[in-house]
């Protein structure tokens, strides 16, 4: 199978200073999935706007780390466009709990949201296990270095993103 090209567009209410950074990852990211996905819209964003967004979509209150958002399928069902939505001051805190650097963080999340578009899941113990494993293995590849292995050393599972499913053009 063709890998297609990732068109990118970044948009960042908050963040601002990670986006050169996340962008030029994740396009590298992307080329080593080899996956369908053509198109991906991030948007990083504070605290209030995710909270919203966590809220209406998948009806739990408070912000969370990342949203992902199916736009657009092929024929056989895969994911060939998407949105990730990244908390920014979500990560702020977790980098500093970790003593990862934020970059890195938002890196992780919009990965995670890659991924998650890619069809990777984390529903289950041994499907969070494995994608967090490719995430890290990416992120190594990269030049990176491990960020989620790092965060989760002696720690158990944690809260992880959710993927809302939303037509283009429209909620749900």
């Amino acid at each position: 199978m063709a890998t297609a090209e990732l068109v990118l567009e970044v948009h960042a209410r908050t963040g601002r200073a990670y986006v050169a950074y996340v962008r030029k990852h994740l396009v590298a990211a992307h080329a080593m999935l080899r996956a369908p996905l053509a198109e991906m819209s991030l948007a990083l964003v504070g605290d209030r706007r995710m909270a919203d967004l966590h809220e209406r979509f998948m009806g739990i209150a408070g912000p969370t780390d990342v949203l992902t958002f199916e736009l657009d399928h092929d024929a056989r069902g895969r994911v060939v466009a998407g949105e990730v939505v990244v908390c920014v001051p979500y990560a702020v805190r977790a980098a500093r709990r970790s003593g990862v650097a934020v970059r890195k963080e938002v890196l992780l999340y919009a990965l995670h949201g890659m991924l998650h578009l890619c069809g990777f899941d984390d529903r289950t113990d041994r499907d969070f296990a494995l994608m967090h494993e490719r995430e890290d293995d990416i992120l190594t590849r990269l030049g990176v270095g491990k960020v989620f292995a790092r965060e989760m050393a002696g720690k158990k599972r944690g809260t992880v993103g959710a993927t809302a499913k939303r037509r283009r053009g429209g909620g749900q």
